[in-house]
């Protein structure tokens, strides 16, 4: 049997060779071996916690977490790969002093070899740390004309950011920002949170972890309209003083904010007269007054910078007093009844009328310009006077003055009245 077995072996050998290069030709033929490309495969990065155990925190860097990895395998196999057969890993406990990870490729089939495009995750590892920045909140747009917007409030004022040092320290403070154009009325929405250095500038970290996402704002419009300021005096000046009549408020009119409801119903903001009392002044009577205390309710100032100061002015000016001598033809007498002759006594040829008020009023007066006028019926009619008898009466004269002269004493003409069948 051993002879048999060992007669002819070099042909025997042959054979055997020559059988499994057929059978490798027959299987190269049906099932060839070929490469497989799938981009963008994500690397995960495992035992992460260790560096969170040592107070630390990493960021990826150039995008050295993704890689195109490149699988060569008979063709029955690639035609089953897909993307997320492909396993590429970075074990974080393998970090080198460099702060690079090797990556590991592998896959669930049987395959002739897999390769990535770069080997290795490169890492910025920083410590970590941790602060609360201030929230900021912005709104973008117009609101409708003749409205405002009042405020923004954010649902909480302080965001906390953790991450690596060296980006946390950057971090000057958070923000938001909503759009409130063409509004006219209050809002409510959920907005993202940013984070910005002291330049002005995004901070977009993907390393950066806030305690909040976003916060929910109320942003309050209100109606605006300019309204006059309206100053009301009490008393009197001084004995010799006048009150000009005319008072100034600086500024003259403000910009108020309510509701439209609200406004509409305003039309000037009073400032009661015991504000300004003049009682005893000999100048300009001068006040500051907070207009804010005389505000209707729900309504504010619709500039949140101004301080509500008003300057309110009472004008007040010494009286100037005149004597003038008005001709007696200046004088004219009216509605004499009928059956009688009225006259001026003859005695009179001028009139003395002694004048006071506001240097504007009197120093222009000119006698030869002042016209009177003796009323008899009017003068009748206060005196229940139902005829006048023949005699001599003493009747006022009104004069044409204006109503801010005015006179120290009133004057009388001497009038005559004879019947006229006597004549």
């Amino acid at each position: 049997m051993r002879k048999k077995i060992f007669k002819n072996w070099g042909l025997k050998l042959v054979s055997l060779i020559l059988a499994f290069i057929l059978w490798f030709l027959v299987v190269q033929i049906d099932d060839p071996i070929g490469t497989i490309r799938f981009n963008n495969i994500t690397v995960r990065l495992t035992n992460t916690e260790l560096l969170d155990e040592e107070n630390k925190v990493y960021e990826v860097l150039d995008n050295t977490d993704s890689v195109n990895v490149t699988v060569s395998a008979p063709r029955s196999i690639r035609e089953q790969l897909r993307a997320s057969d492909i396993v590429a890993e970075a074990d974080i406990s393998k970090l080198t002093d460099i702060n690079t990870v090797a990556i590991t490729y592998s896959v669930n089939y049987e395959i002739d070899s897999i390769e990535g495009d770069h080997d290795a995750v490169r890492l910025s590892v920083e410590d970590k740390s941790s602060k609360w920045v201030r929230l900021q909140t912005n709104t973008v747009g117009e609101v409708a004309d003749g409205y405002m917007v009042a405020s923004a409030t954010p649902d909480q004022t302080l965001i906390e950011v953790t991450g690596p040092e060296s980006v946390i320290e950057s971090i000057s403070y958070a923000a938001v920002e909503i759009d409130v154009t063409g509004a006219t009325n209050s809002l409510s929405a959920n907005v993202d949170v940013q984070l910005y250095d002291g330049d002005g500038n995004l901070v977009d970290s993907a390393s950066v972890r806030k305690n909040v996402s976003y916060v929910r704002i109320e942003v309050e419009i209100l109606a605006v309209k300019t309204v006059p300021i309206e100053l009301n005096v009490a008393g009197e000046p001084q004995e010799g003083y006048l009150v000009t009549g005319v008072t100034e408020s600086s500024p003259a009119s403000i910009q108020i904010a309510g509701s439209a409801y609200t406004l509409s119903g305003i039309s000037r903001i009073s400032i009661p007269e015991e504000e300004l009392d003049i009682s005893g002044a000999t100048e300009n009577f001068v006040k500051t007054i907070d207009i804010r205390d005389y505000l209707p309710e729900n309504v504010s100032l619709a500039d949140s910078s101004y301080n509500g100061r008003v300057t309110a002015t009472v004008y007040i000016e010494p009286q100037v007093e005149k004597t003038l001598e008005i001709p007696a033809e200046n004088i004219s007498l009216v509605n004499a009844p009928e059956g009688v002759d009225v006259q001026l006594q003859e005695d009179y040829t001028t009139y003395t009328l002694n004048v006071y008020g506001l240097d504007a009023y009197i120093t222009p007066l000119e006698e030869s310009a002042v016209r009177g006028t003796v009323d008899i019926g009017a003068w009748m009619a206060d005196e229940e006077r139902e005829e006048l008898s023949p005699g001599t009466y003493f009747i006022p004269i009104t004069f044409d003055l204006a109503e801010e002269v005015n006179l120290e004493s009133r004057v009388y003409a001497r009038v005559v009245v004879t019947r006229l069948e006597e004549q």
